[in-house]
Order: structure tokens, then C-alpha cells, then sequence
């Protein structure tokens, strides 16, 4: 939301979003309050986008000591379900944030239809039996006037009676119609006798039966900030069009009241822009595609770019929220790379995670001199940035794992890992010397490496300073645990997949999942079913955060048990995905 600075400084940047409202309270206005609200429909899982909302919502609020509301704006029971509505919560409390109520717009259903009757009676609402089409088509464009609807001077009584029966449960979807009656040929589209409610004829989870015309978003918005409070409605740069009919409404709104129409006292829309990411894309609409035709293992699926993919993937809400306020809150929209993110994520994740050993790729390393039958135990720091996080043990033994791209039978110069004749240091143990290898007859494959190791050069030991140009990793065969490794990559092959979709959609004549395939990454996801970890790991919990050493930050997936350990990779230690798709 805002960059802290140093006390060198002595100054603090603030978004433009800030200094109006900063602004706003040294003036007084609404009572020198701020009351935000955070609105999403409850019609799929949030995704990232909707983080940066949040962090504005409920930060602006927080820091400026008001309060931000949670309300769902449920005004379309044909897609809104409660599982939508748990998630968002769930999202909204992992980010760190709290409500101050949790309210919907179908509270306010009566004062709505109460204030669509005023408008009726007062010349400003009619109701249109048209098609949606024929609608459409007389808007007109945004160069060439509307055409009005041949029921926009119907009688008031008329207009009361079918907007009464539009909501008996005897009309037919879609038949019928509320307009408001502004100004067909406005330069503002949006002016062109919106549309206020229509005939669904369905039964809401919270009202029951009560409705069968539902209000529109443009119509709900606006009057229910008004209703609640709030100071400052903050949303994203495709509302800046919405924003006059947004103000005309809640100024209808207080004339009926007998309220005047222009005063400090009411809701201020502010838009900003976007959070656009590279290689994603994030129409709740597309990501219920990908879900359904089975791209993605549901709403959670690490590479989906929602709060609760993102969850699973590894990410914690500190490394989202400082991805947030790096990019900031700006009046124009950008893509911004998803190497930023995963930079954040980095950044974040060395302060915090675990580090563990785990071999993914395994091949047995043999230390001929080691007594047979003789185990050690080694002290691992848990993590070097934050000393507090205290340390494990590890087992030390005869016969070890290392991974296979550590040893190279006919190694150039440059290659400062095992090989015939090299040293390496084992991590937290010894220096050792290869001396040999076995390969497999039939495949070739080496099987076995051979090392003496030098017991002087363990911590403490008279040679433990000893140089030597690399140190790899290991785990005891005897004291370790095979386990499920999941490798999840981007899931996007191109930048910029929404317009890349549209235009093969748009060229081929193809809709849904098919103009999807083109683009999406086929190694997506690699999983390894046959990788080593250490046994501490059987006492962490799901979703702990983890660096593999030398390999990538991971976390612990939700399907893991202490039979059967499942990890997630969140992203390697590099970024190493511009290289590789050069």
C-alpha cells in the first residue's frame, strides 16, 4: 500500500489513492472518517488481482483507523454458491486482514426495490419488454446516438404494475426489463438507459423465494456503499466510465430522501489499475474452464493464480503483499512480469524457510574407508538468516544419496563437483575423495560412486578448514524417507495468454478449452515419485515453508502424510525460466 522509507529520508511515497484520501480526512469530509468495503461475487475463488484490492481495501482502512467491510455482492443466484463465499474468507484472514462485518447486497433488496419504485413514480424508471438484442442494437455507439425504446413513455401506473409482476414468479426469464430513463444519446454509454433489474426467477440462498427480479451490479453498487457508509469505493480502472452513473444514482438516492444531491458526505469512487501478471491468466470464467475440462486439479492447483493456489504453491501472504505495494497503485494499466513476483517470493521465503536436504535425482554414494554399521549424528542450522529457528539432526552413515548431476565421469575444468580423482565437501560432514564408479551393464547407467572420506576435516577437526572448490548435499540411504515431489512450472507457454487466446479464438472459430490447448505449457507439471527427504520432515505440517538446499524453495502439500510425504515446489532458488525459454 505505501513504501516505509529510511530515516534518512525522512519522507514516505504514498500511491495517488493515499493522497486523496489523506487529503479527504485533513478537509473533514464524511465526518473526517474513512469506511472502505472489499465487494467481490461470490462466483468463483479469489485470485491475485483481487490481493491487490484487498490490500488496499483493508489496508487504506487500517492504517487511516476506519474500517473495511466484507460484502458479497450477491445479486446473481444463478452463480453464486457458499463454497465461493468460505473461500473468500479464508483468503482475506490468510492475507492478514480483518472485517469489521461481514454484510451482502441481498440485505438491502427492499430499500433497493423501494428506491426503484420512487424512480418509477417520479418519471426515471420504466420497464422494457424488448430482447436483449433489440436492446443492443438501439444503444447505439459511442459516436452515434441511441434510439429509445418504444416503452420508455409508458405510464407510471403501467411501469408499476409490471414492475410488480416482474417479481410474481409468473413472468418469464429474461421477458421483462427496469430501466433507467437518462439520456440516450449521452457520450457516456453507460447513460443509455441502463438496465436496473431483470427477471431470473430463481430462489436466492439468503431471501429464499422472496425475489424473482434481481437488481444489476450498476444499480446495487453505488446504493449500497451509500447504505453502509462507506468513505471511499475503491476499485479497478474499468469503472472509471461506470463512475457517473455510480454518482447520478446515489444522487437520485438522497433527493428522494430530501437530501441535497452534491455534498462532502458520500461515497467517493477512486480506480486504479489492475494487477496484471505475465504468463497468467485470470477471468474467473477461463480459470472455471481449466478446472472443469481437468488442465488443473481444481481452484487450489499450485498453478492456478489464485489466493488459494498460491497458498498451496508455497507463496506466503507477506511475499504477495510486498509484490503489491513494489508494483504499486497507478491510474493506467501494465503486465507485469511474473519474475517480479517470484523475485518477492524469493526475497521473503530466504528469511523464513527451513532448509532441508532432499535428493531428487538419486544416486548412491559408497565411502569404502567409513566403518560399516557406524552412524553419526550431525547437527543442520535450520535456517541461517533467523538464528531463533534453532536446529535439527541428521544421520551420517557408510552409504549415502547424492544427486546424480553432482558426479561426471568424464568432467571438464570448469566442473568443480565429483568426479574420479576430485574432492568435494559432503554439507555439515567430511571432505571426500572419488575414487571410482560402477555402471550398470545393460544401460549404462552408473549405479554406485566410490569416495574415501578424511575424518580430520569435520567441524572441530584439525583439517576442518581445509579448501576445497564445491560441497553437495547428501542423505544417509538408511535415514531417509522416499517421498512425492512435485515440480510445478508456469502454466502458460506464452506472455500474454488472454489476447494470445482471443485471437486464435477469433481466427479459428473456437471457444473454451480449445482455444487454450495452443498455449498451454505440457510440463506444466512434472511429478517425481521416487526423491529423498530427511526424516525431521515427518514432524513438520502442511504448507511449512522449505528450501531444499541447493535445489528450490518448497513447501509441504495438504495431501502429505507422515506415510506418504508430498512437496510442492514454489519456485527455484534462480530464475532460471527466461533462460530456458529463450
Amino acid at each position: 500500500m505505501s513504501i516505509e522509507k529510511t530515516e534518512e529520508t525522512k519522507y514516505e511515497s504514498v500511491s495517488f489513492v493515499e493522497e486523496i484520501v489523506r487529503k479527504d480526512l485533513a478537509e473533514g469530509k464524511n465526518g473526517g472518517r474513512i469506511q472502505t468495503r472489499f465487494p467481490p461475487e461470490p462466483n468463483g475463488y479469489l485470485h491475485i488481482g483481487h490481493a491487490k484490492a484487498i490490500a488496499i481495501d483493508f489496508g487504506m482502512a487500517k492504517k487511516y483507523g476506519g474500517v473495511c467491510n466484507l460484502r458479497l455482492d450477491d445479486t446473481n443466484p444463478q452463480k453464486e454458491d457458499n463454497e465461493y463465499i468460505e473461500a473468500i474468507k479464508e483468503d482475506i484472514q490468510w492475507l492478514g486482514f480483518k472485517w469489521g462485518k461481514i454484510l451482502y447486497a441481498s440485505d438491502y433488496f427492499q430499500q433497493l426495490w423501494d428506491f426503484a419504485v420512487e424512480l418509477i413514480k417520479q418519471g426515471k424508471a420504466y420497464v422494457d419488454e424488448q430482447t436483449s438484442e433489440e436492446i443492443a442494437a438501439q444503444k447505439g455507439t459511442p459516436t452515434q446516438a441511441g434510439v429509445n425504446s418504444p416503452y420508455r413513455d409508458r405510464p407510471v401506473e403501467e411501469n408499476l404494475r409490471l414492475f410488480e409482476e416482474m417479481n410474481s414468479g409468473r413472468m418469464e426469464r429474461g421477458k421483462m426489463v427496469l430501466r433507467a430513463k437518462i439520456d440516450m444519446a449521452s457520450p457516456n454509454m453507460h447513460f443509455r438507459d441502463p438496465i436496473m433489474y431483470r427477471v431470473l426467477n430463481m430462489p436466492h440462498d439468503r431471501t429464499g423465494n422472496k425475489w424473482n427480479a434481481y437488481p444489476m451490479y450498476d444499480y446495487t453498487h453505488g446504493q449500497s456503499d451509500f447504505f453502509e457508509g462507506v468513505t471511499h469505493s475503491l476499485c479497478t480502472l474499468e469503472f472509471v466510465s461506470h463512475r457517473p452513473l455510480y454518482d447520478l444514482f446515489v444522487d437520485w438516492l438522497k433527493q428522494t430522501r430530501g437530501e441535497e444531491p452534491l455534498n462532502d458526505n458520500r461515497p467517493r469512487q477512486i480506480e486504479f489499475n489492475k494487477l496484471n501478471l505475465t504468463h497468467t491468466l485470470m477471468s474467473k470464467r477461463n480459470l472455471l474452464i481449466l478446472t472443469q475440462e481437468g488442465v488443473v486439479n481444481g481452484w487450489d492447483d499450485p498453478r492456478m493464480p489464485t489466493i488459494c493456489g498460491f497458498r498451496r504453491h508455497g507463496y506466503s501472504p507477506e511475499s504477495i503483499l510486498n509484490f503489491i505495494d513494489k508494483i504499486g497503485y497507478t491510474t493506467f494499466d501494465a503486465l507485469n512480469e511474473m519474475a517480479l513476483l517470484e523475485s518477492a517470493v524469493r526475497d521473503d521465503l530466504n528469511k523464513r524457510a527451513q532448509r532441508v536436504s532432499a535428493v531428487l535425482n538419486p544416486v548412491k554414494l559408497i565411502l569404502t574407508n567409513y566403518p560399516e554399521g557406524q552412524v553419526e549424528t550431525l547437527t543442520a542450522i535450520n535456517n541461517p538468516e533467523n538464528p531463533d529457528d534453532g536446529t535439527h539432526e541428521i544421520e551420517f552413515s557408510r552409504e549415502l544419496w547424492i544427486e546424480r548431476d553432482d558426479f561426471m565421469e568424464d568432467a571438464p575444468k570448469k566442473f568443480f563437483r565429483l568426479s574420479v580423482g576430485r574432492e568435494v565437501r559432503l554439507k555439515n560432514a567430511y571432505i571426500i575423495n572419488c575414487t571410482g564408479f560402477k555402471k550398470n551393464e545393460e544401460t549404462g547407467e552408473i549405479e554406485e560412486i566410490y569416495a574415501t572420506y578424511d575424518p580430520n576435516t569435520k567441524s572441530g577437526m584439525p583439517d576442518a578448514n581445509r579448501k576445497v572448490k564445491a560441497t553437495i548435499h547428501w542423505l544417509s540411504c538408511e535415514h531417509c524417507l522416499e517421498a512425492e515431489v512435485r515440480n510445478y512450472d508456469r502454466l502458460w507457454l506464452v506472455e500474454n495468454p488472454r489476447d494470445e487466446v482471443k485471437k486464435y479464438s477469433d481466427e479459428h472459430g473456437v471457444r473454451g478449452i480449445e482455444a487454450m490447448r495452443p498455449f498451454l505449457n505440457p510440463n506444466s507439471l512434472e511429478i517425481n515419485k521416487h526423491a529423498y527427504v530427511e526424516k525431521w520432515l515427518q514432524t513438520r505440517k502442511p504448507l511449512d515453508y522449505l528450501q531444499f538446499q541447493r535445489i528450490g524453495y518448497y513447501n509441504i502439500d495438504p495431501d502429505s502424510t507422515p506415510e506418504h510425504l508430498v512437496f510442492n515446489r514454489t519456485v527455484g532458488l534462480k530464475d532460471n525460466w527466461a533462460k530456458a525459454n529463450k
